[in-house]
């Protein structure tokens, strides 16, 4: 080969490996800092594909695992609910049989009767309020709404809108409006009154009805919240008024110290909302418009089945369903068929010795009834236990095989680094002689 000073050969060769092995070093930087083997698609596409699925199946899992456990929690609640109600049951038992012997009177049996009644209520109490994260448990909930369909054009409470000053109202004691004895909720109602008082004051009184019958009314002096009052509603603004007597809040703007300081302003009371037939010039009748009813809600329902996602997939098998059984008065003693008399039936009582011992057969299969449905709460919970340690297992399994495909053997990846990190230093060294070979020529030219 020809010596030249304009091409050095040795150099590009030099300059060639070493650029491919800073690359291979860099790359296995790259793998050592991330800890995985596949760092981008061009180490391996096929492993980076099953890898990122079993990944994917893998953090699915971990959710599933702890649907389970969120299932045990709430099937662990309608346990201990169903516990308590064994326990009155016996209690009840206890009562009947006692009421059974002949060694009482009418009057003793009276007060043992009151014990029943409320016992059975409290049963009922139970199985309306036990429940997990909202889902009912043991039987239909206690909770009621407000009807705001009656807000609309000539509803019962159509001046109750903001044009008057009303802009939301809520239920803060649902325990309160849900003690109607019956399960119609239409014949429970509030109405709003805002009347002129002496000592020219302003008044609102909110009256609650119940199973038809007015219940309580509780009333707020609101004389302040006039226009230019201490606490006048500013535009954009709002204040909540609490009627707490009533589990009753009222969210109202600043129409309502308009309207406050219309009724102020005619100290005849004629203008009154709930008496005068066009409110503060509205257009609303606020003495037929002042009144709205309750509405049972729906969502507090006890459904017929949960389903729980157990698995990572979509499929019937990835679901479990788990059925609840209602055990509150109308549902036990009902039997298996559900034929037999009812706990809550008007005929089961213990005021006298044959009501006794027929309230006696009445709780027993009452006692056996609730024991049903906590054996099917118990196989659920087992069930959950093994769809738990199956989640757990496939869970490990499916981590394996993904480490297998994608984690780094740092062992041999750090021998592989040191071995291309040698030849980069090596490559370097070479690369400074090849650039010292043409100094050589100039020892021609002396």
């Amino acid at each position: 080969m020809a010596l030249n000073i304009i091409s050095n050969y040795a150099a590009n060769v030099a300059h060639r490996n070493l650029t491919a092995s800073d690359e291979m070093a860099t790359r296995s930087l790259s793998k050592l800092s991330s800890g995985t083997r596949v760092v981008s698609a061009r180490d391996d596409a096929a492993s980076m594909a099953i890898g990122a699925r079993l990944n994917a199946t893998t953090q699915a899992l971990k959710t599933a695992t702890v649907n389970v456990g969120q299932a045990n929690s709430m099937l662990q609640i309608a346990d201990g609910g169903m516990a308590t109600i064994d326990d009155i049951l016996v209690r009840m038992k206890t009562l009947a049989v006692q009421s059974s012997s002949g060694n009482l009177s009418d009057t003793e049996r009276g007060f043992l009767n009151d014990e029943f009644t409320e016992l059975r209520d409290e049963i009922d109490r139970i199985a309306s309020s036990t429940n997990f994260n909202g889902i009912q448990l043991l039987g239909d909930g206690g909770d009621v709404a407000i009807e705001f369909g009656d807000l609309a054009a000539a509803g019962s409470g159509e001046a109750l809108v903001p044009v008057n000053g009303f802009d939301n109202f809520a239920i803060t004691d649902n325990n309160y409006w849900a003690t109607d004895t019956d399960t119609d909720l239409t014949d429970n109602n509030f109405e709003v009154n805002i009347n002129y008082g002496a000592g020219d004051q302003v008044i609102m009184t909110v009256t609650s009805t119940i199973d038809g019958a007015a219940d309580r009314t509780q009333s707020i002096d609101v004389t302040d919240f006039r226009t230019a009052g201490t606490t006048a509603i500013g535009a954009g603004e709002s204040a909540t008024l609490n009627f707490d007597e009533l589990g009753l809040s009222f969210t109202v703007n600043t129409n309502f110290s308009a309207s406050v300081a219309a009724i102020r302003a005619d100290n005849t009371g004629a203008s009154d909302f709930g008496t005068d037939t066009d409110f503060n010039g509205s257009g609303l009748d606020s003495a037929a418009g002042n009144v709205v009813t309750m509405a049972a809600d729906n969502g507090q329902q006890l459904a017929n089945s949960i389903e729980f996602q157990v698995g990572g997939g979509n499929t019937a098998n990835d679901r479990l369903s788990i059925n609840l059984t209602s055990v509150d008065s109308g549902s036990l003693g009902t039997g298996v068929g559900g034929t037999e008399t009812a706990l809550n039936a008007a005929t089961v009582d213990i005021a006298t010795a044959a009501a006794a011992q027929s309230t006696v057969e009445v709780v027993t299969r009452a006692i056996d009834d609730l024991q049903r449905a906590r054996a099917a709460v118990g196989t659920s919970q087992n069930r959950l236990d093994f769809a738990g340690q199956n989640l757990a297992s496939t869970q490990e399994n499916t981590e394996s095989a993904r480490s297998t495909l994608l984690d780094l053997d740092v062992a041999a990846e750090m021998t592989a680094f040191t071995s291309k990190q040698i030849l980069v230093q090596s490559g370097v060294a070479m690369l400074a002689q090849a650039n010292q070979m043409p100094q050589n020529l100039l020892r021609l030219l002396q």
